[in-house]
């Protein structure tokens, strides 16, 4: 199967699934979160307590973990949920929200995917540098620019610095960024769409690691393409949104655009806007 039609049979069988999602994500973009699980025909569920989180694992079929905006009640909620869901078989995809930024992120970061079968890590590269021990000055919540994949010139690299991760980590990892790069162990592909706009909205990467919840829980056979039919679909979305902007139009009405688009992307569309290639 072509990769295009990969992306395009993993997008549909999300909106056949409708999986569940449960989402231990930041206050700040939980709305967008739940919002873009919605739009791409999933549906999102969110619980941080820790005495509920087991509870409401069971009923879904896959976790996001996102440490946006940690407290010792999300920790703890995150940990006896990513334990019950490593018990139920269900994958898990750890956004390290600033990893690097602080010792607590990075720390907490570090033992969620030390300890829990992380399926899916999403993240900029600062992130994914401080996950790996590689040296990266984390600006707050945003890649360090020295660190982004800018240029085609980057993506060798990059791909061969994922693909050491993904082999390290026993995961998929998704490095989002002007130019983003989805591996595993073997392969790495580098996704050209997207659009710089997606930077001035909170909640777009957030956006992304829900929504790759949604395609982790009907993965099937390729976690690999699941991730990467997530990122297309964000990035996709994002393309789409720009094109509608007119002269008068601002960052809101970008955020309206771009859930407009997400909700109205089908595999078709996708299989047609996707702009990949494998690095060898």
């Amino acid at each position: 199967m072509s990769i295009s039609a990969s992306i395009s049979e993993h997008a549909d069988r999300v909106r056949a699934n409708a999986p569940l999602v449960h989402c231990i994500t930041n206050y700040v973009t939980v709305e967008s979160c739940a919002n873009a699980l919605l739009a791409a025909g999933a549906s999102p569920i969110m619980s941080d307590e820790p005495d509920d989180v087991e509870d409401i694992t069971s009923i879904c079929s896959a976790l996001v973990l996102n440490i946006g905006t940690l407290n010792k009640q999300t920790v703890a909620g995150m940990k006896a949920a990513g334990a019950k869901a490593a018990e139920l078989g269900h994958p898990i995809v750890l956004d390290p929200v600033g990893a690097g930024a602080s010792k607590l992120r990075t720390a907490t970061a570090c033992e969620l995917l030390d300890t829990l079968p992380v399926s899916i890590v999403r993240g900029n590269m600062s992130e994914i540098k401080a996950l790996a021990g590689s040296a990266a000055t984390t600006q707050g919540v945003d890649v360090n620019p020295a660190d982004a994949v800018s240029e085609d010139s980057d993506i060798a690299e990059a791909a061969a610095f994922a693909r050491a991760f993904a082999a390290k980590t026993g995961c998929v990892v998704a490095i989002t960024g002007p130019i983003d790069i989805v591996a595993d162990a073997k392969k790495a592909y580098a996704v050209h769409n997207g659009t710089p706009l997606q930077g001035r909205i909170t909640g777009s990467g957030c956006m992304l690691s829900a929504l790759s919840g949604a395609y982790a829980a009907c993965a099937d056979a390729s976690m690999l393409e699941a991730a990467l039919a997530a990122v297309v679909h964000m990035g996709a979305a994002g393309q789409k949104a720009e094109s509608r902007m007119q002269a008068s139009d601002g960052t809101g009405a970008f955020r309206m655009y771009l859930m407009d688009a997400i909700s109205l992307a089908s595999g078709e569309d996708l299989a047609q806007t996707a702009d990949v290639i494998e690095v060898a």
